[in-house]
């Protein structure tokens, strides 16, 4: 086997085990997770009142880093082979997706990053098949219509008459398809080292990919304990406690099965968002993230049979 083969390989092995059914144990982490990313765009929204974007990313580092620091088996050891492949997932899983989304959310509503995210994992059955070096299943293909058009959808009401949606939208959707490459590469490491050495050695990229940023925004950001309380949960929660349970999810059943998890978030999301921030939710909103979780389902349902 020459390295060129490895990568699909791990990715077929994962896929093929992913044919259990879930337990009761895989539910409940499921739930979990969308309830603490789901409420993290309703956090990063309250947030912005006071803090700049790279003062989020970096407050949500060092709060998850921090929890996940608490278990000592964080700290073991792994491979140096293997760093390449942690640094990347620092920049695309952590990174870049927690500045892309509190900057998003400048112009956007929380409910529609929330909703857009629901796309995940069409993003990520797309690079499953890449990976695999096959051509995607007929279901794939209507997966990922499905959702695309879900995602235009969801999208109209915030660009009506606001040329800075565009951007946010744009921010966000890129956001995705990071998290889409993501649990793609964090399926093997994970199962090779668990979900906790792992996400320790990410976060601290992370820290190195948000320090500057979040230094710069120190003189924009104005102090506020509501902002401040509002940055704990998400960094402690979304970020250390939620990704312990999506890698620990994801090497269980496989990261197509895995990303299932993102189809709860937008719901999450659309309920929060208009229970505490008051947010409008327009029908064609709705209707589009149904679409979007139809896409992910099928597309991932697709690539986890094959």
């Amino acid at each position: 086997m020459n390295s060129s083969q490895a990568p699909a390989m791990s990715v077929e092995r994962d896929l093929s085990s992913a044919a259990i059914a879930f337990s009761a144990t895989d539910w409940l982490l499921m739930a979990a997770i969308a309830l603490m990313w789901g409420s993290s765009f309703v956090w990063m929204k309250v947030a912005l009142e006071s803090f700049a974007p790279g003062v989020i990313a970096l407050l949500r580092v060092v709060f998850g880093i921090a929890t996940l620091a608490l278990f000592p088996k964080a700290r073991t050891p792994v491979e140096r082979a293997d760093w390449p492949a942690i640094a990347l997932l620092g920049v695309l899983w952590m990174g870049a997706p927690f500045l892309l989304f509190p900057i998003a959310e400048q112009w956007i509503d929380s409910s529609v990053a929330g909703m857009i995210n629901g796309g995940v994992p069409i993003f990520a059955g797309i690079v499953a098949a890449t990976l695999l070096r096959r051509a995607p299943s007929a279901k794939t293909v209507l997966g990922i219509a499905v959702g695309f058009a879900g995602v235009v959808a969801v999208s109209l009401p915030a660009l009506e008459g606001v040329e800075s949606s565009g951007l946010g939208i744009a921010l966000v959707l890129l956001a995705t398809a990071m998290y889409g490459v993501a649990v793609n590469i964090a399926a093997p490491l994970q199962k090779r080292y668990g979900a906790l050495p792992l996400l320790l050695r990410v976060q601290l990229v992370a820290l190195g990919v948000t320090l500057i940023p979040g230094v710069i925004g120190l003189s924009s950001s104005t102090f506020d304990w509501a902002a401040l309380l509002a940055v704990v949960p998400l960094g402690c929660l979304g970020t250390g406690l939620a990704f312990i349970g999506m890698a620990t999810l994801v090497g269980r059943v496989g990261p197509a099965r895995g990303s299932v998890t993102i189809y709860f978030v937008p719901v999450v999301a659309i309920v929060l968002g208009s229970l505490f921030l008051d947010e409008d939710i327009s029908l064609i909103s709705l209707l589009g993230t149904g679409l979007v979780l139809i896409g992910a389902f099928l597309a991932s349902r697709a690539q986890a049979a094959r």
